[in-house]
């Protein structure tokens, strides 16, 4: 094999490889009583319970959160959804069409929103829930 085939077959194995979750803790009220600690990563969240909500791309890169632009992570759902979790609570109290993600700004803690829009969230205005994770 010549050492551009090897980079090719090294690329591709890396791309085939997949995505290894990052697990968050709760730590508002509302993430500790309702979703517990958190799995998440680009394909979706695993909550505690081991419930699952499954993400089908990527929509968004920006939020406005409190009238300041945040760089966020914003998926929408493979499938609306709104899970049962911890103590018989769920997501959101309707189904979920979409998914928000962003870091405090001081990098402290992830904040995780959900929504129940028909249309992409451009900011925290339609926020159905939202928990806090470290």
């Amino acid at each position: 094999m010549t050492s551009s085939s090897i980079s090719a077959f090294a690329l591709c194995v890396v791309l085939a490889s997949p995505a290894f979750a990052e697990t968050y803790a709760a730590v508002s009220n509302t993430a500790m009583s309702i979703t517990g600690d958190i799995e998440l990563d680009e394909t979706g969240i695993t909550f505690e319970n081991g419930e699952q909500v499954t993400f089908k791309e990527r929509v968004g890169d920006r939020l406005t959160v409190d009238g300041k632009t945040v760089e966020a992570f914003v998926y929408s759902l493979a499938e609306p959804r709104d899970p049962v979790l911890l103590n018989g609570n769920r997501l959101c109290g309707a189904p979920v069409t979409y998914v928000a993600s962003w870091e405090t700004d001081d990098g402290s803690s992830t904040i995780l929103a959900v929504f129940a829009t028909p249309e992409a969230p451009q900011s925290d205005e339609d926020i159905c829930a939202s928990y806090t994770y470290e």
